[in-house]
C-alpha cells in the first residue's frame, strides 16, 4: 500500500506556472505507475498526465500537451507536475494516484491509491 500526499497548489495569474509535488510513503515507490489528475466545481474528474516506473514513459492529456510535464524522482519518492502557461480553465483539485499494476495509463479506474489534493486557481 501506498500512501499519497500533494503539496505545491496555489493561486497564480493567468500565464504562469506551478510545479506541484506528490510525496509518496513505502519503499516500494518505484513500482508504481504515477499519475496525475483533477477535477474541477461541478465537473467529472479528468485525466491529466502519467508516467512510467523508471520515468522513461509518459503520456498526457491531449489537450494538456506542450504546458504540463510529469517527472518523477524514485529516490525521493516524488512525482511532480510541472505546468506552465496556466489558463482560468486550469483552476481544480489536482489530485496524484498510483496504480500497482504495470502499463501507463490516463484511465481514472486502472488506479489504486488516491492523494487528498491539491487546490490550483488560476485567475484571470
Amino acid at each position: 500500500q501506498v500512501q499519497l500526499v500533494e503539496s505545491g497548489g496555489g493561486l497564480v495569474q493567468a500565464g504562469g506556472s506551478l510545479r506541484l509535488s506528490c510525496a509518496a510513503s513505502g519503499r516500494t515507490f518505484s513500482r508504481y505507475i504515477m499519475g496525475w489528475f483533477r477535477q474541477a466545481p461541478g465537473k467529472e474528474r479528468e485525466s491529466v498526465a502519467a508516467i512510467s516506473w523508471t520515468g522513461g514513459a509518459t503520456i498526457y492529456a491531449e489537450s494538456l500537451k506542450g504546458r504540463f510535464t510529469i517527472s518523477r524522482d524514485n529516490a525521493k519518492n516524488t512525482v511532480y507536475l510541472e505546468m506552465n502557461s496556466l489558463k482560468p480553465e486550469d483552476t481544480a483539485v489536482y489530485y496524484c494516484a498510483a496504480r500497482a499494476t504495470s502499463g501507463v495509463s490516463l484511465r481514472i479506474g486502472d488506479y489504486d491509491y488516491w492523494g487528498q489534493g491539491t487546490q490550483v486557481t488560476v485567475s484571470s
